[in-house]
């Protein structure tokens, strides 16, 4: 007896990678991250395209016909998301400075030995530096005490610890608050004020969604209530696929990878960010700079790619 087309292994499987691509896609078009597991199915949204031509070919071999209409939408609308999030523009006003940021997160500290050397070799003029603990302090105060005299921290153990290291005079400004230390500072770039802030706020792991969402929405609120010139670093545990992470680039910040091209390259985990990961470590800026170019490097020791960018700084118009 013949099967009738539609029925069968092949149609079951096309259903169900459609439908748990289809969750995550029909999230992302709504504009919201949902409840576990969508905000960590939406990290990977960029690789979501596999499982969705590996249910189009299960639906073209059972000749489910619906299956391929629907696999064909799906993919349509990846292919309208994976484009990169909001407009840019440039700077109207001339240049004033250039500076160079690395951010890097060492992972309660054990990619702070590593760190050294890349800091030694890319001569960033200001570090954000995430999960920082005591050792990790300790550590880019014994090697860059002069390199770096200006700096504010949270001091804390384990992934609450962080750093901002700067070759620029920098005057106290309010953290952030949040269960993760963002300390903040303003900097003196060339007689230029500059406001810096460290971003970490919670990962959405299942069960603490919700603190992961008020985290982010305060560091929109900071975005956007800074009048001066910004750079809001860090690592966000949030890509642009996250309606949570939009919201701040809603305030008016770019991302500074994407300034450069680098808008879809992983940044953790570094381990397999060059077959399979997702960008979650950011350098975004506001109106006043414009960025020349970003690199993702890896540090031995810490779970997360380092980012440097080329930044310069443009006058108001």
């Amino acid at each position: 007896m013949n099967r009738r087309p539609g029925r069968g292994p092949g149609a079951w499987c096309a259903g169900l990678l459609l439908a748990g691509v289809s969750v995550a896609v029909g999230c992302r078009t709504a504009d919201t991250d949902g409840v576990t597991p969508v905000p960590q199915l939406l990290a990977f949204l960029p690789w979501m395209p596999a499982p969705a031509v590996l249910a189009l070919l299960c639906a073209l071999l059972a000749r489910w016909w619906t299956g391929l209409v629907w696999g064909v939408a799906v993919l349509g609308l990846l292919a309208w998301h994976l484009e990169p999030y909001g407009e840019v523009g440039e700077p109207g006003g001339p240049p004033v400075a250039a500076l160079r940021v690395l951010t890097s997160n060492v992972e309660f500290g054990r990619g702070a030995p590593a760190l050294v050397p890349v800091l030694r070799d890319r001569r960033p003029d200001v570090v954000f530096v995430e999960e920082c603990e005591s050792g990790c302090r300790a550590a880019l105060q014994r090697e860059f005490a002069t390199v770096y005299p200006h700096r504010r921290a949270v001091e804390a153990d384990g992934s609450a610890g962080s750093l901002i290291l700067s070759r620029f005079p920098l005057k106290p400004a309010p953290e952030v608050p949040g269960s993760m230390g963002m300390p903040g500072a303003v900097a003196d770039v060339r007689g230029h004020a500059v406001r810096l802030q460290l971003a970490h706020p919670a990962p959405p792991l299942p069960g603490q969604v919700d603190l992961w969402h008020r985290e982010l929405g305060r560091l929109r609120a900071f975005a956007a209530g800074t009048r001066t010139p910004t750079l809001l670093a860090g690592d966000f545990n949030a890509s642009q696929d996250h309606a949570a992470f939009r919201r701040i680039l809603d305030t008016g910040l770019t991302d500074a990878a994407r300034l450069t091209g680098h808008d879809r390259t992983p940044s953790w985990p570094s381990r397999t960010a060059s077959v399979l990961g997702v960008q979650i470590d950011h350098v975004l800026l506001s109106a006043d700079f414009s960025a020349t170019s970003a690199r993702f490097l890896h540090v031995p020791g810490t779970d997360h790619r380092a980012l440097v960018v080329d930044l310069v700084l443009h006058r108001r118009p």
